[in-house]
């Protein structure tokens, strides 16, 4: 049972963080920094040496720069960036990149789908669900958490950590 439960750890944040931003427009603390700090956990208990975790935390630092300068910028929200890092110390550095670029179209799809749909009169049914209003608002960013969370879902089967959880 405890082997299912930390082989979820990643999927399970990705899963909570992309829908609370997509119904909110928010992606907790609490949800971020429990994320990061199961790393750790799940890393030990996979027999990741110091270094390796080290590594591992580096990415994440790394990545809370960048993303805080693109919250500075007006590019993200605070959220995101401190999401994007929680994933950064769960990936490394190895995978990193290729996350980016995921997380760049399905961003870009997203912005796109909103767009469109923007343009297109709200169905009567969701008039009263502060969610969708806040979606269809011009106005309104892009919950960019959800295209993070379908990013790291993609990449999810080949981390470092997976194969040593199916042991």
């Amino acid at each position: 049972m405890f082997e299912f439960l930390i082989f979820s750890v990643f999927p399970a944040a990705m899963v909570l963080a992309g829908f609370s931003d997509l119904f909110s427009m928010k992606i907790s603390n609490r949800l971020t920094l429990g994320f990061g700090a199961a790393f750790i956990v799940v890393a030990i208990w996979c027999g990741f040496d110091v270094q390796t975790i080290l590594i591992h935390l580096s990415a994440g630092l790394a990545m809370l720069f960048v993303g805080f300068t693109l919250f500075a910028l007006g590019w993200i929200g605070g959220g995101d960036a401190k999401f994007f890092a929680a994933t950064a110390i769960w990936l490394g550095w190895t995978p990193l990149l290729e996350y980016a670029v995921w997380a760049s179209m399905m961003g870009g799809a997203l912005t796109l789908a909103l767009l469109f749909l923007r343009g297109m009169p709200l169905p009567a049914a969701l008039h009263k669900e502060t969610w969708a209003l806040r979606l269809h608002d011009a106005k309104q960013g892009v919950p960019y958490g959800v295209a993070m969370s379908v990013a790291g879902l993609i990449l999810y089967p080949g981390l470092p950590l997976v194969p040593l959880l199916l042991q």
